[in-house]
């Protein structure tokens, strides 16, 4: 196997691990690696948070099947999960504002009723 295959194949940890050592050898190995990482796209996913926008990231990025229906039900499918995915948003959102609500008139309760106690 060629030498620029196998550090093809390597882990971003890998690269990462090589840029830092490049870093404290001599710095210009450590920057050359950092530009070749993101001139090469190995730093690509690293640009997500989480889950969010792949599904857009997907679409923007994808190619043609051949099949025209196939690709209309895939843009359909992805239409509705990114739909779904906006709905149990904010739903989480919902349910941690009646939580802080909650808890915020628990909290004034109780110093209402820490207030009316005769004072020791």
């Amino acid at each position: 196997m060629p030498t620029a295959a196998m550090l093809d194949d390597l882990p971003k940890g890998a690269w990462i691990a090589m840029m830092v050592i490049g870093f404290i050898v001599f710095w210009p190995i450590g920057l050359a690696l950092l530009f070749y990482m993101i001139w090469s796209g190995k730093m690509q996913g690293w640009k997500r948070d989480g889950m969010r926008g792949c599904a857009s990231n997907y679409r923007r990025h994808r190619r043609s099947s051949g099949n025209t229906a196939f690709d209309s039900y895939r843009d359909d499918m992805l239409k509705k999960l990114e739909e779904e995915q906006k709905a149990f948003g904010d739903f989480m959102e919902r349910l941690r504002r009646a939580k802080d609500q909650q808890e915020f008139d628990q909290f004034m309760n109780e110093r209402r009723t820490q207030g009316d106690a005769p004072a020791a």
